[in-house]
Formats: structure tokens, C-alpha cells, sequence
């Protein structure tokens, strides 16, 4: 029988060239082997993925050394559903340069066969890059340190935020997030102490089991990013997390369907969830330094509504902002989140950030949710949120907000998340950034006169390279 992508050179053929393929990172030359192929050990040496090859990853893989790992648009790799915990590492000093195209997409996903995949069938990607953290050293990897195939992995003590681990570019996550100890799940894209100089574009995140995307410190930027339905949070930012990160899409219907085995996924999913300091190592609790004041924008969150597996009592928030956090959050739709659209916590730390003029909430549009700031809120909440163009639209509906949108959805066809011109969202934007949030934007984040992921009119960046499946 044919392999995948009508490759025909049978797998036991491709396995013989595979020994003299360099998976272990010796320094050979590697001749282009079609078929399929297993990675069981570091990658100490650069090397190149093919995408008429389908590789498997056994267990929990690095790249270390230097060493820059390529992969070519359109390659496959699999995290092996039966090897616990298989996930890819770049650890820090390492690079990984994935560059896909919208057509030809690189995916890391489940061995498991389509219709049987399940949210934790694998690790996930995880790159931990030379950046600044505000807990003091040593903090760990969580996830890592579980044993002699996965060693505890450091990312705290980083000095560089304009460090460089390389290009994700068209690059899909799925079904990723498996926990290797009680509480310890991995996320899809892990993002630790990464540097600016590191490239993130047209990212996709589906169907994990814990966050689908998580910084931990580091002034990576980020752009174009799609989360469908995530075991705990969208978007999760934290430890002094300074990037700016626009045009994200975030999707929740249910709870995700988890293996068994594998971890438990979150009863209180949020959109965002943005700290700034917990646990060891805060020298100064919630205010250690650098605060986490990344700027957040066009960002597009939609939740379950009402009526759902979502516990209604501890989550189902679009965003949670807490634990000392600052940061910008801008030109944004939240919907459909039962609980309330923003919870700001914390009056001793996160407070004095907006007292220090270092959070701000602006021309934000919320609909389908009771309220937009909730209970959460400790009575913190910003009383000038008309001016600040932070509307909830009781007469919207979430479908009305968009040219397609489907709830449930599974299909690419379910969304077009562009507002028509007789939506809410088509308008509203704030075009020009001033004061302390112009200079956290920079160049990297641009003003717009509307809200969302999307513009009218705009060209459909999601459309070819993202898919939506459950299983």
C-alpha cells in the first residue's frame, strides 16, 4: 500500500536509509529519504526535515548544541501517540527555522489515524529561547524534569530579549498538550524566555489540551495567530512577558475531549490570561520586575455562551488580567464568554499598574456576554470605559459580527471572520496609538479603524493553511 502523500518507498526500505540519515545529529551528509522516518534522539547537529518524508517523534526530542533544525513547507511530523509525551524542544542557544507556506502548511500532529485523535495524543513545540524572566533563577520548564528521557529544562536567568531562535512561519499545532506529571500538561506553542529577534507568523493551535499558546517572559513578537478550541487558555502571557502580538483568533465551543491518561483539561477555559508574577522566585511577588506589559491587538475571542460543559462558577471570562500584569489590549472582539467579558484582579499589583499608566483597555467590543468588566473585577474597573471605546452591544449577535460564522464549526467553511460592512466590528478601531501605548506598539503593531482579527474588505489571511477537527 502506498504511504501518505503517495509516497511509495515502503517504511521498513525507508528506516534502513534512516540510519544513514544523521537523526542523531552526526555531521554526514543527508541524502533526501522519502518515505517515513523516526526521531528518537537529540538533533545535535543542523539538519533538514523533507516534506516527502513523515517523521515521528518518540519521545522527548531536542535540538541543542547550536544546532538549527530546517523544516521544509509542507512536512509532516507526528508525535507518537504510543512513545509518552513525545514533544520537540529547541532549547536555548538552538534554532528552528519552519517556513510554510499558505498552501503547503508544516503540521505537527497526532499518530493517532483522523476521526480517533484526541486533545494530549502528544507533547507539543516548545521553544525556550535566551530572554529575560522576572523570577529568579532556577525555574523549570513545566512539564520537564519528569525523568532521564525528560530532563528538567531552565529558562529562567536569560539576559537577551533581542534574542533569535529562529522562524515559525504557516506552522499548525494539534492535538498536543499531554501531561507528563499530575497538573503538568504541555501546551501546543510554548513560548519561553523568546527574544525578538525570533519570527512567529501564521500560527494555528487546535485542539490541545492545556494552553494553546503560553509566554513565559521574553519580547517575542507575534502576528497572525488561530487558537481552536484549547484545553485551558488562548492566549496565556506572563513572568514579564513584553511582546506585541496582533491579529489573533481564539474559538471555544465545549470542553475538549481529552486521552485518556493524558491530563485533564480545564473547567474554566479563558480567552486571554495574562499574570505577572506567581509562585518561587518573585522576588517582590506580583510587582516583580519587568512587569508583563505586552500589547495585544485585533484580537477576535469568541467562547461557548451559555449552556455548555464551561463552569459557569470559576471561568468562561474572555479575559482574565491578574497577578501584577500590565499591558495594552487593543481593537478587540470578545463574545459569547457566559461569565463576562474582562476580569481585572488584584488591587495590589495589577491596580498600580494602571495607576502607573502601564495597562489600558481600549476600543474593545463586547457582545453575547452579561457584562464587560465582572465580578472579578474587585471594583478596580475602568469607569472611563466609554470614553476608552469599551462597548458592550446588548442588540449584536456574535454571527452578525462576521461574513461566516458557525457554532459548532468543524469545517475551514464554518468562519469568515471578516466584518461585513453593516458590522459593529467594521468600524470603532482606534487608527492612532498615543502616549505610553504608542511606545510599547513600536512598529510592530500598527493602528486600525476597526475591530478584530479582520478587515472589512481585507484579505483573509487564515484561509488555506488553517483546518478545524475534533478528532
Amino acid at each position: 500500500m502506498p504511504l501518505p502523500n503517495g509516497r511509495i518507498l515502503a517504511a521498513a526500505t525507508a528506516a534502513l536509509l534512516l540510519s544513514a540519515c544523521n537523526d542523531t545529529g552526526s555531521t554526514g551528509p543527508e541524502p533526501i529519504a522519502p518515505g517515513a522516518a523516526v526521531i528518537a534522539s537529540n538533533i545535535t547537529a543542523s539538519r533538514t526535515l523533507y516534506k516527502d518524508t513523515l517523521y515521528t517523534l518518540q519521545g522527548f526530542v531536542q535540538v541543542t548544541n547550536g544546532a538549527t533544525l530546517t523544516i521544509q513547507a509542507g512536512t509532516v511530523i507526528q508525535g507518537d501517540f504510543a512513545t509518552v509525551g513525545s514533544s520537540l524542544f529547541i532549547t536555548r542557544g538552538a534554532k528552528i527555522s519552519a517556513i510554510g507556506t499558505a498552501t503547503a502548511p508544516i503540521v505537527f500532529t497526532s499518530s493517532r489515524p483522523v476521526g480517533q485523535r484526541q486533545a494530549g495524543d502528544w507533547g507539543g513545540l516548545i521553544i525556550i529561547g535566551n530572554g529575560i524572566v522576572n523570577r529568579a533563577a532556577p525555574v523549570i520548564l513545566e512539564g520537564t524534569g519528569t525523568g532521564a528521557s525528560n530532563p528538567a529544562q531552565e529558562y529562567s536567568g536569560g539576559t537577551n530579549n533581542a534574542d533569535n531562535s529562529g522562524t515559525l512561519r504557516y506552522v499548525r499545532v494539534e492535538f498536543a498538550g499531554y501531561a507528563t506529571a499530575t497538573d503538568a500538561e504541555l501546551n501546543s506553542f510554548t513560548f519561553a524566555a523568546v527574544g525578538s529577534g525570533t519570527t512567529l507568523e501564521y500560527l494555528e493551535a487546535l485542539y490541545g489540551l492545556d494552553d494553546s499558546f503560553e509566554f513565559f517572559g521574553g519580547a517575542v513578537d507575534g502576528k497572525y495567530f488561530v487558537s481552536y478550541e484549547a484545553g485551558d487558555d488562548h492566549f496565556d502571557m506572563s513572568e514579564g512577558y513584553r511582546g506585541r502580538l496582533q491579529f489573533l483568533i481564539g474559538y471555544q465551543s465545549a470542553k475538549v475531549v481529552v486521552r485518556p491518561g493524558a491530563g485533564n483539561a480545564s473547567s474554566d477555559p479563558q480567552g486571554i490570561e495574562n499574570d505577572g508574577c506567581n509562585g518561587t522566585g518573585c522576588t517582590t511577588g506580583q510587582n516583580s520586575t519587568p512587569y508583563t506589559t505586552p500589547v495585544v491587538a485585533n484580537f477576535t475571542i469568541v467562547g461557548t455562551g451559555t449552556g455548555t460543559d464551561i463552569d459557569p462558577t470559576s471561568g468562561g471570562y474572555g479575559a482574565i488580567l491578574r497577578r501584577g500584569t500590565g499591558g495594552y489590549y487593543v481593537n478587540g472582539i470578545i463574545a459569547r464568554w457566559p461569565k463576562g467579558a474582562i476580569g481585572v484582579r488584584d488591587s495590589t499589583s495589577t491596580k498600580l499598574r494602571i495607576t502607573d499608566g502601564i495597562f489600558d483597555l481600549r476600543n474593545v467590543l463586547v457582545v453575547e456576554s452579561p457584562s464587560i468588566f465582572t465580578a472579578a473585577s474587585a471594583g478596580f474597573v475602568l469607569t472611563d470605559s466609554v470614553a476608552r471605546g469599551i462597548v458592550r452591544d446588548a442588540s449584536a449577535t456574535t454571527a452578525s459580527l462576521f461574513t461566516g460564522f458557525a457554532m459548532p464549526a468543524t469545517t475551514p467553511a464554518s468562519f469568515d471572520w471578516t466584518p461585513p460592512t453593516t458590522s459593529p466590528a467594521a468600524t470603532g478601531g482606534l487608527a492612532t496609538f498615543t502616549g505610553n501605548m504608542a511606545t510599547a506598539a513600536g512598529t510592530a503593531v500598527i493602528g486600525t479603524t476597526y475591530r478584530g482579527a479582520a478587515a472589512p474588505g481585507g484579505t483573509k489571511w487564515w484561509a488555506g493553511w488553517t483546518t478545524y477537527a475534533k478528532n
